[in-house]
This record gives C-alpha cells, structure tokens and sequence, in this order.
C-alpha cells in the first residue's frame, strides 16, 4: 500500500538479496557504547528505538575485525569469540524488523583526537594533514593480510545475524587514502595510476562477496570533494565511482561523503551556517556515472519532506539519516503516519560528535533519553499523585523541565517575564547559523501546550507571585547573565558604552545599517554564540577584532565546528588577536583600545574601535531561590540558574529534575 505521506520514502527496495522496507537507513554513528568488545545495555537500547522507530536499516559504528584494529569500544569479528555479543546486536534490530549491517573501517593515519596517533598505519609515509600523524607505510603482504581478515569477520556479522556491509572509503579514512594521489606515493600494485589506488578497495569488496556470497548487501561509501588540494575533487570522484562500477555485480549501493581528516574535516557535518542539503545536486551529478546502481543521499538532511525530495527527483534511491535519528529515533515512524509536527528535530549542533570524541558516549542537546529503554515514541509512566510544579523562566531548562512534568501527569505553570519563550537560545536562533535552535523551544512548548502547562508570562516573578501558586516544587529556571570582566571598572560597567555580548546582540537585531569603523568583542566565554554574533558584526561594521585571553578561539567548540567557525571568520576578515586583554580603556575615547599580551606583558593598540562589547563568564539568576527556601518551598534550580552550562547539559539536567519529582 502506497504511503500517503512521503509515497517514495515509504516504498521497499531490494538490496543484495534482502528487501528493506523503506528508504531511511540509520548511517553509521560511534556511540562509544561498547566496553570491551562487548554491548553495553545502553547500545542494545539504541538499536532498538531506532529499528522500532521505523528505519530501515542500521549501519553500526566500525567493527573490529582486523589484527591491526583491536579497540576496546568496537564490537568484536576477528575472531569467533565475539559472535555471541554480535548476534545479541543483531537480534535486537532483526526483532524490531529491520536490518543490521556492520561498517568496515580502520582509519590509517587519519586522527582527529588531541595528539598523534603512534600505531597508525597508512598507503605511504606521509603525515595526516591535521594531526600530522606519520603512519607506517603497509606492505604488500599486510595489505593482503588485512584483506582476509576483513573479509572472514564479515562471514562472522553474517553468521551473526547481520544483513550486510559498508565499506567506510571516505571521511579522510584507510581506503581513501589510498584512493586519493595526495596520500598514496605507492608505485606497486596498490598504488601508481587509479586504477592501482582503486585496487585495496575493489579487491576487499571481491574478497567479502567471495566469503559471504548471497543473500549479503555490500554497500560503499566513496569520497566526493574532499577539499584537500591535489586529493579528490568531484572530477576524480567520479572516475572512482567508474572504475568501481566495473564491480557491480559485486556490491549494491553506494553514498558519497565530503571532507577529510584535514581543515576540511567540518564539511561531512554541515550546518545551519550553509545551505540545506548541500550536497544533493552533486550526487546527483555523480550518480549519472552508473545510474543502475542504488545511491544514497546524505549530509545535512532533517526534514521528511527532503528525503520524499531527494528520492522522487531521481537525485537517489536511499536517504543516510544520523543526526536525526539521534534527536527522535522514532523519525520514521512520525514520517510515516504522517506525525511530523511531534517529531523532535535535529538542529544540526554536532554536539553528538564532540560528546563521542571526549568519550563521554553518544548524546544530544535536543534529546535527553539518548540510549534509554523504551527511547522511541516515548510516553512515561504516570505519577501516582499529581502535584502542583511551578516553573519559572521561559528558556530551554523550564520549557523541558514543564513538559517533561506534565506529560507525567502533573499540574504544571510556567511563570516568566518574558512574553516570548526561548530565553538565550532564541536570541542564539536569531544569529547566523542559530535558525534551527528554535526547533528545541518550538518542539518544548508544543509538548507542554499539548500536555496541559498553564503560562503566565510578560511580568517578573516576585516571591509572592510564586507563593500565591501554591506549589508543592518550583523548579527555578531564571538562567543567567554576563558577569562583569575584571578589566572593565565599574565607572566603565555603568556607563551603559561598554554592554554584554547579549545586551549588543539583542540592540543590533532588527538594525541592517553599516557602521564605519571597528567593533571589538572581547572573548571570555568561547561559545558558538559569541561567533555567531561576531558573523552579525561583520555585515554591521566595516571591522571587527576578537580578542582572548586563550591561545585560541573556540576553546568550548568541538573541533569539527571550530574549524567552520575559523573559516567564516577569515572568510570575513575577522581579526583574531590571541593571548591579550584590555589594558587601558580611557583610550576609548581617541578610538583606540590597548591589549596587554598575558604573557609578555607587551602593549598592542587597536585603533578606529567605535565599538566594544564582551563576552564574559556567566553569572546565575537565582536571586529567588533562598527567600523561596525560607518560605519552606522546595525549590530545585536547573540549568543556567545552578551554574552556567551547556545546552546539553541544560536539557538532560531539567529532564532529570522533573522525571525525580
């Protein structure tokens, strides 16, 4: 029966001699999930609410399978000792009905984590252009060896329940280095020409269909542009794919992937900062090499009605979805029935990336029951008694924290002085690259109108507004405020010229006028806010200086959007000063601002500054918090208002806090 909805995105296709039954595949995500070779409680847990959720497919993280790769956070096929644990993963997601396919993995000399990687090995000696990681150079007989080895543990996934494979061939890994001419100087028979540097991942894809025979989906995922100079462009790209479909009968679909383990590494995770799905036209484009092969779609795609899109134009015959599937793993389902004002949308953060590449294991700032039992379509257990919670404050902790409540069955107010919700993440959404942060409150107060909340907002709580509700908890969610910085006096502070990063931004928001001269912001807080607003800046003045302490920006940015933000701001010829702070601000007034080097002590003056502005620590605004107490409410602060956070941290804190209540 043809779906009503997204007709396309709900139809089966035929892949390697099984049938999935729609077109959304889960892509490969490292959750850091594993313990010693073995799944956690927590990864079962994740596949689960996925295949429940309606996907299609699921695409594990790498697997151990080689000699060479032996992580303790991949499951492991060297050997047949890890068939047990990998037929407990698959059992899961085959219960569920979709199917389980490992991904095939080692990433050479690529790294991406602080220092360099000693055991990395590579096509050719050369160093990794971001860690400068210099691998050893694989022999002819290691290569073979590794070929087995991949090849045998994939007939251990199957013997395990597993559907099929994918074969990693971008993202700056293994096998595209050795397709790239950039990091592969080999003149044997793996290297040389193309059709050399094609031959470690055409004979692997060989040797796996020899060993697995059918039923057994193969699947590639080839690098596009990969923004490295002398490496891959879409042109060479595309000669790959030709190559590789001399192989056809061999595997069964293919994606294209963008970036490397270089500056370009940021490309794979777009953002908001860029168009929407960049990269459909260009796999469009290279899908014509051989169009009866089955492609997948990729990269910054959120929304159903982009999938339904990317299918029915002809631009693919698979959509790759992993950041969404993160935020609600219950996408496809919502999709399906047509539900897609109750999904939870992914606002394109990359936060997932950056909390596996600490290590801290797979989490999401819009979704804070990642890896939980029963995380698809969730619906909790009602309290036994319904207490009265008052909330006050209208951001992103009260608005979790009120309908996580609600939906619980409590009687739930939300007091605020505000008339909008949203608090510092709307202002956030209001700045280059922030547009999607408004899905967290949109999705927030949708579920607390939906679930009964009461608002009252558009006038400050005082203690006995709060009182007069007579709550059995407030939870206070009042967030925070800049701090003032130790170098700006309190005759500066209360001149009203030198104001917040927040107070300016919120100033500046309906003005398109161009200022000349310079503005400054001085860089106390790190956030991707403060670049953001440093983007508004440089389309309102005709200069503008980031000044910090640190020895670079973006201390508390992951570094795959670090390396966006670095980007755009030399893009916009952003000056970036390091290592300095304000000396002297009487200088002000001839338009001049005197930075004083933390280390050396040496005076650097910014001249034609008309305007400064700072982005320092936080402050909380829990004034309300000790005379509640002393009136006997049980108050409860969260988020901004305990300490100043992330909005990782914001979002499971003020879930937490009303799921104890």
């Amino acid at each position: 029966m043809t779906n009503p909805h997204y007709p396309e995105l709900f139809s089966p296709i035929d892949l390697g001699g099984y049938t999935l039954r729609n077109r959304i595949i889960h892509a490969s995500i490292v959750t850091k999930y594993v313990v010693n070779h073995a799944p956690t409680e927590k990864l079962l847990n994740y596949y689960r609410s996925r295949a429940a959720g309606g996907a299609s497919a699921i695409i594990t993280e790498p697997i151990a399978m080689t000699g060479h790769s032996r992580i303790a956070s991949r499951l492991r096929a060297w050997d047949d000792a890890g068939g047990d644990q990998l037929k407990r993963v698959a059992d899961v997601v085959n219960g569920e009905g979709a199917l389980l396919m490992g991904q095939v993995q080692d990433s050479g000399r690529g790294r991406h984590s602080v220092g360099r990687n000693d055991g990395a090995v590579g096509a050719s000696a050369l160093p990794d252009d971001l860690s400068w990681t210099v691998p050893a150079e694989l022999s002819v007989a290691e290569i073979e060896d590794m070929i087995a080895d991949w090849a045998k543990g994939c007939a251990r996934l199957q013997s395990a329940g597993f559907a099929g494979v994918e074969l990693s061939a971008g993202h700056g890994h293994l096998f595209h280095q050795f397709l790239s001419p950039w990091s592969n100087r080999r003149q044997d028979e793996y290297g040389g020409d193309l059709e050399g540097r094609v031959r470690f991942l055409s004979s692997l894809v060989s040797a796996i269909r020899a060993e697995c025979g059918y039923p057994f989906i193969i699947g590639l995922k080839l690098p596009a542009d990969d923004g490295v100079a002398g490496s891959i462009d879409l042109t060479l790209a595309a000669d790959i794919a030709g190559m590789m479909a001399k192989q056809r009968a061999e595997f069964d679909s293919w994606t294209w992937v963008w970036g490397a383990h270089a500056r370009s590494l940021y490309k794979h995770l777009p953002d908001a900062h860029g168009e929407r799905h960049p990269y459909l036209h260009h796999i469009a484009a290279l899908r014509r090499v051989a169009p009866e092969i089955p492609t997948g779609a990729i990269g910054y795609i959120t929304d159903p009605n982009e999938c339904e899109t990317a299918l029915s134009d002809g631009t693919a015959d698979l959509v790759f979805l992993g950041r969404p599937l993160i935020t609600d793993p219950a996408f496809p389902k919502k999709c399906e029935e047509g539900r897609e004002a109750d999904i939870r949308y992914c606002v394109s953060c990359n936060t997932c990336w950056r909390s596996i590449i600490d290590g801290a294991g797979l989490a999401c700032d819009n979704n804070p029951r990642v890896g939980s039992a029963d995380e698809h379509d969730w619906q909790p257990v009602q309290v036994t008694r319904t207490k009265h919670i008052v909330v006050v404050g209208t951001g992103v902790a009260a608005l979790e924290a009120a309908h996580t409540a609600a939906r619980r069955g409590h009687r739930v107010t939300v007091v605020g002085d505000h008339a909008r919700i949203g608090g510092k993440t709307m202002l956030h959404a209001g700045l280059p690259g922030g547009e999607n942060l408004s899905s967290v409150y949109d999705y927030q107060h949708l579920m607390a109108v939906r679930h009964g909340v009461t608002f009252m907002l558009g006038r400050q709580a005082r203690v006995e507004d709060v009182l007069a509700l007579a709550p059995d908890h407030v939870i206070l969610a009042t967030g925070s405020r800049s701090g003032q910085p130790p170098w700006l006096s309190d005759d500066w502070a209360t001149s009203g010229l030198i104001p917040s990063l927040r107070e300016m931004a919120a100033a500046l928001q309906e003005r398109t006028d161009i200022t000349e001269g310079r503005a400054v912001i001085v860089d106390q807080d790190h956030s991707e806010m403060t670049y953001a607003f440093a983007q508004r800046l440089a389309l309102r003045f005709t200069a503008v200086s980031i000044v910090t302490a640190r020895e670079r920006i973006g201390h508390d940015v992951s570094l795959i959007n670090r390396q966006g933000i670095y980007q755009r701001l030399h893009d916009l010829e952003v000056e970036i000063i390091c290592n300095a702070e304000p000396l002297n601000l009487d200088a002000l007034e001839d338009a001049q601002l005197q930075l004083r080097n933390v280390y050396s002590g040496a005076v650097l003056t910014i001249d034609d500054v008309v305007a400064l502005t700072h982005a320092s620590s936080r402050v909380p605004n829990n004034e309300l918090e000790a005379p509640l107490q002393q009136a006997g409410v049980d108050v409860i602060a969260v988020g901004d208002c305990r300490a100043p956070r992330s909005l990782l941290a914001t979002t499971k804190e003020a879930y937490e806090v009303a799921m104890r209540i």
